[in-house]
């Protein structure tokens, strides 16, 4: 009687203690810390100080970037997989299972190397491969990274090659759910394939885009690494490519101001959590079921 009553809790603990020692003394942490000055063996309250000092333009161009940015990577990176996703999950499609590798391929890719190999793309140099591509059409070469329209773009292109093949996996495990009787009953009531794609597999794909829109937000707040390639450090031309975390890292480790990175921290996770709770809240993912 002894054991079953313990047995739960012995299963629940180590989950309970790695979520205390690695989240919510993290947490709780950075929260104290953001109302202090931290120098080396030197640790003054300063109250709501390191707040009031976010309120400068570099930061809310950090800011900016960073929403500018997981903007643009909802908008490629749902549509599209989703697309891919459906035309490779019909069996019409030949050599479906090439396209999955390849497009998956990606992933596997450290952002290092990737940012790396973008920033040679991307380059000044004449021999770069999208001014090579300009120079076929007799255009002058671009210094692409050095205007914030360009720069952008090459963000933007490398997330959409990185993990435009995880986001249309998850597309296709989804839509491996749905029964095809749904569409042999749409298809002997005249629905048209789009009608079919529109009334049916949007529908019953909601949970996986839920899921997608979730973890693009995040990710899209929380990229720093492939800035910080592609510009090769943490000092992009007038802040072009700077976000919330490079702002953090500027603040936090290269200037030592670890209180200051702190409250940098604490308003990024703040900022995460409202726009994914609002995110959640048009889904109706708070609704309560009939």
């Amino acid at each position: 009687m002894h054991s079953s009553r313990t047995a739960p809790y012995v299963f629940v603990l180590p989950f309970l203690l790695s979520f205390a020692l690695f989240f919510a003394y993290p947490v709780i942490s950075t929260v104290i810390m953001s109302f202090q000055e931290v120098l080396p063996g030197i640790t003054t309250y300063v109250g709501l100080e390191n707040y009031k000092d976010l309120i400068n333009p570099t930061f809310g161009k950090a800011i900016l970037n960073s929403v500018l940015y997981t903007l643009l990577t909802l908008v490629v990176l749902i549509p599209l997989p989703l697309v891919l996703a459906v035309l490779l999950n019909s069996p019409k499609m030949p050599g479906r299972g090439l396209f999955r590798s390849v497009m998956f391929i990606p992933a596997l890719t450290s952002v290092v190397v990737a940012g790396t190999i973008f920033r040679l793309m991307f380059g000044e140099l004449d021999g770069s491969l999208m001014n090579s591509l300009l120079g076929v059409f007799g255009l002058e070469p671009y210094k692409w990274l050095m205007n914030a329209n360009t720069g952008f773009l090459a963000l933007i292109v490398l997330a959409l090659w990185r993990w435009l093949g995880v986001n249309m996996l998850y597309y296709m495990s989804g839509l491996q759910n749905i029964p095809p009787e749904l569409y042999e009953a749409a298809q002997i009531d005249g629905a048209s394939r789009f009608d079919s794609f529109w009334r049916i597999t949007i529908p019953m794909l909601k949970p996986v885009t839920i899921y997608v829109f979730t973890i693009s937000i995040y990710a899209g707040l929380s990229m720093f690494t492939e800035s910080y390639m592609l510009w090769n450090g943490n000092n992009s031309p007038n802040d072009i490519g700077l976000t919330i975390v490079g702002y953090l890292y500027r603040q936090g480790l290269e200037q030592n101001s670890m209180g200051f990175g702190a409250a940098v921290g604490i308003v990024l996770l703040v900022f995460t959590l409202v726009l994914n709770l609002i995110q959640l809240k048009f889904f109706g993912m708070f609704r309560k079921e009939d």
